[in-house]
């Protein structure tokens, strides 16, 4: 099946490629496209994907990600991105400090669409903690702050071999839903 990947991040298009491909055909169009201010990636996802799709007029694929500390009510979720361009990982520290409870997690949401269907939504999740302090360079965004549950470095130690976890079993559910159909 061939879709149109859309993304404005090239990393974020890297990853995903490298996780779709082969079972799918892959077409990158690298812009910014207009996403709605909402707290669920889901949502947020599956509108992209039944616009593009009808803009397009070809079946597309978008992602939609988000990082969620539990101590702050979910924040800054879905507002990863602005957060990250406003305040950084020193900021989100610093909102952090002094507080115990450092749960939190990376959700994905992987959305498909064809023109004129419903959208469809693949979701991912990672849990872990919020550091103490920021700590390695690999990666992009939270990844310096954020610890994988049953570690002890952030993945920006660590690196996460090409792709991110809750990104990868996003993917995945996409790919068993495109298996079963084939059957």
């Amino acid at each position: 099946m061939r879709f149109v990947l859309v993304s404005s991040n090239q990393r974020k298009i890297d990853e995903l490629v490298l996780l779709l491909k082969p079972e799918f055909d892959i077409e990158v169009r690298k812009f910014e496209y207009p996403e709605l201010k909402l707290d669920d990636p889901c949502e947020i996802s599956m509108a992209a994907a039944k616009m593009l799709a009808s803009r397009l007029c070809k079946p597309v694929i978008v992602e939609d990600s988000g990082f969620f500390i539990q101590s702050l009510n979910g924040f800054p979720g879905t507002c990863t991105k602005y957060v990250h361009t406003r305040i950084g990982n020193d900021g989100l520290l610093r909102v952090m400090k002094g507080v115990k409870s450092r749960a939190c997690f990376y959700r994905s949401a992987v959305a498909v669409c064809s023109p004129g269907s419903a959208p469809l939504c693949f979701f991912g999740e990672e849990e872990g903690r919020v550091a103490e302090k920021a700590s390695g360079v690999k990666g992009w965004g939270q990844d310096a702050i954020f610890i994988p549950k049953g570690k002890k470095k952030t993945y920006g130690e660590l690196g996460h071999s090409g792709f991110h976890l809750f990104r990868q079993r996003a993917v995945e559910r996409l790919k068993a839903y495109f298996a079963s159909r084939r059957k």
